[in-house]
């Protein structure tokens, strides 16, 4: 930025690059439409997979949208705000990933015709939140109730929400062991309020080999241990578990400590001491007669001794997540000291104790539990990568299970609600006046992205059963009209049972239109960059992407070159090894 006088005043660094006004917001626009391009054909049951290469060399095939946007690295500040967008989609409600961004990418799409008519932005902003309010109102007429103890209907709204994904072709086997995990750690508080914590107590363990109908919801949990002495029982029915916190062993100084001894009969005590500390531990655990005993911490070889006289199994060094969720189903308390043991602490719920092989690993499982308030997903398939991509669908319909326990509201899939959206936006457009009344109708026309998006990728006639929606929908009494995705043909989704939850959908809308309202209010970019400069001798400087110097692996790249000093001129080039190549070079000034 230049001011008046001969010399001219830089107010921002020379290497600054700035976009202001209508360039900054078509820069924003396409960088949203290009992220919104990039999962559009993963949408719906006929989606398409995508394949990414991940920096280490892994591979990844999914067509869940918040696992491939995660994937890309994007370097426009715009672009990173919409695949953030997903992520947030993903942890609050846990579907509707690719939906939230087709929908914002859209929704800044039909921006682009306003923003060249020369309408502000601003006005465009205050048409998509009233459009937004309006949106908010409809959805909550057309929902209708479900009732949460049939479980039939549940499942089959889990089912319609994960036949788009991979793990389709299993029918009903994913949705029931995501319903089963979901109902045994819901719990209802003493003021009727639901929680369910899906991500700390229904844990996934992914098994190589055996079928994928070998999969199953443990009434209890396992976990990756062996107990710690062969001579131990490997099965217990009905066992007495004890968890503890604290090591069963020798108790070794905070910092190194140094005992100087002059008696043989010394070292004796010392050795002494440390059996009998060690048996005394060992004595207040066999007080409460347990059958299993389950540590955080180390086992010493003296306590199995002491613990395996008493007829008791070990398992030792186990995560602190598996023991909460360990304490849930046997009803043990986890505790701190041994001293402090008492009756009420040991569980008693837990109906077998095992240790099993599959494939090259030993697990333990506590099953046959009274009430659990836990379990652990068991999961078996042919290769990993198989594995992987059926985990991320099961957290998928984790998340369907839970939001309609926890908001037992439906809206018709296939693309009616949000055609029904557009139709009446459409109409109430009509009642507004001024400019505003393009921005609310242009929030109408995003709407129907979704189901546009969906008869283009089941390669149906896009045009006819666009128009043959829009006019089913132009009367009223038709809100349930939408796309059969499979077959690409015009269907009552609600006679078939193609459901949306009423939480991912509003989370879905609310999420797209305020993240598209807040980057069309983006009016000036500025991307500074840092340059240092070399003092007199050969200083490092960043590439400019004018000149040219040599990688390492002796290809030429883009670079800046000065020559800070006489006789030597200073590359800085290959971003991958943060090498500097300094040539003497023979030229006079």
């Amino acid at each position: 930025m230049q001011g008046g006088g001969n010399g001219g005043v830089f107010v921002l660094n020379r290497n600054s690059k700035r976009d202001t006004g209508r360039k900054a917001q078509l820069t924003n626009i396409n960088a949203g439409k290009t992220v919104a391009s990039i999962v559009r054909t993963t949408l719906g049951p006929r989606a398409m997979l995508k394949m990414l290469l991940d920096p280490m060399g892994g591979i990844v095939m999914t067509n869940d949208g918040n696992a491939i946007l995660r994937e890309i690295d994007v370097s426009h500040p715009a672009a990173k705000n919409m695949i953030e967008l997903s992520r947030a989609q993903d942890e609050e409600v846990g579907d509707g990933t690719t939906s939230v961004i087709i929908l914002a990418g859209e929704m800044l799409g039909v921006a682009e015709p306003l923003l060249e008519k020369k309408l502000h932005p601003t006005v465009i902003v205050a048409g998509y939140m009233r459009a937004l309010e309006d949106a908010q109102v409809i959805l909550k007429e057309i929902a209708y109730p479900i009732d949460v103890d049939d479980p039939a209907a549940i499942s089959e709204i889990v089912r319609a929400s994960i036949d788009t994904k991979f793990s389709s072709r299993w029918g009903s086997l994913i949705s029931d062991l995501a319903i089963k995990a979901t109902k045994t750690v819901c719990v209802v508080k003493p003021d009727g309020r639901k929680e369910i914590d899906i991500k700390r107590f229904a844990k996934v363990e992914k098994i190589q080999g055996g079928e994928l109908t070998d999969s199953c919801v443990l009434d209890g949990v396992m976990f990756n241990k062996d107990i710690t002495h062969p001579r131990m029982r490997r099965e217990i029915k009905n066992p007495r578990v004890v968890l503890l916190d604290c090591p069963l062993e020798y108790k070794k100084g905070e910092s190194q400590t140094n005992v100087e001894i002059t008696k043989e009969a010394d070292w004796e005590k010392l050795l002494m001491q440390e059996e009998e500390e060690m048996k005394k531990v060992c004595e207040d655990i066999l007080k409460v007669k347990p059958d299993l005993v389950i540590t955080e911490k180390g086992i010493s070889d003296l306590a199995q001794h002491f613990l395996l006289k008493g007829g008791v199994s070990c398992i030792r060094r186990i995560r602190k997540t598996d023991n909460n969720r360990i304490a849930r189903v046997t009803g043990a308390h986890i505790c701190n000291r041994t001293e402090e043991l008492t009756e009420s602490m040991v569980g008693t719920k837990c109906g077998m104790f095992e240790i099993k092989k599959l494939g090259e690993e030993y697990f333990t499982f506590l099953t046959e539990c009274q009430d659990p308030k836990a379990c652990s997903v068991l999961l078996r398939g042919a290769t990993r990568d198989v594995l992987n991509e059926i985990e991320r669908n099961l957290q998928d319909a984790f998340n369907v299970a839970r939001n309609i326990i926890m908001e037992p509201r439906l809206l018709p899939g296939g693309g009616a609600t949000e055609m029904e959206l557009a139709a009446r936006l459409k109409e109430k457009s009509k009642s507004i006046e001024g400019s505003r009344q393009y921005a609310y109708r242009a929030v109408a026309e995003a709407l129907e992205v979704i189901p546009r998006s969906l008869a283009h990728n089941c390669g149906a006639d896009v045009v006819r059963v666009m128009t043959d929606l829009r006019a089913r929908h132009a009367t009223p009494g038709n809100a349930c009209w939408g796309i059969d995705g499979k077959k690409g043909v015009v269907a009552d989704t609600k006679a078939l049972s193609i459901l949306d939850t009423f939480a991912v959908k509003q989370q879905t809308l609310r999420t797209a239109v305020e993240a598209a309202a807040m980057l069309l209010r983006i009016d000036d970019i500025i991307s500074g960059i840092s340059k240092k400069k070399g003092g007199g001798g050969g200083g490092q400087t960043m590439p400019t992407g004018d000149e040219e110097t040599f990688g390492h692996d002796g290809s030429r790249r883009n670079s800046s070159c000065e020559s800070p000093g006489a006789g030597e001129w200073v590359f800085s080039g290959c971003g991958t090894c943060n090498f500097v190549l300094v040539i003497e070079a023979f030229f006079t000034r």
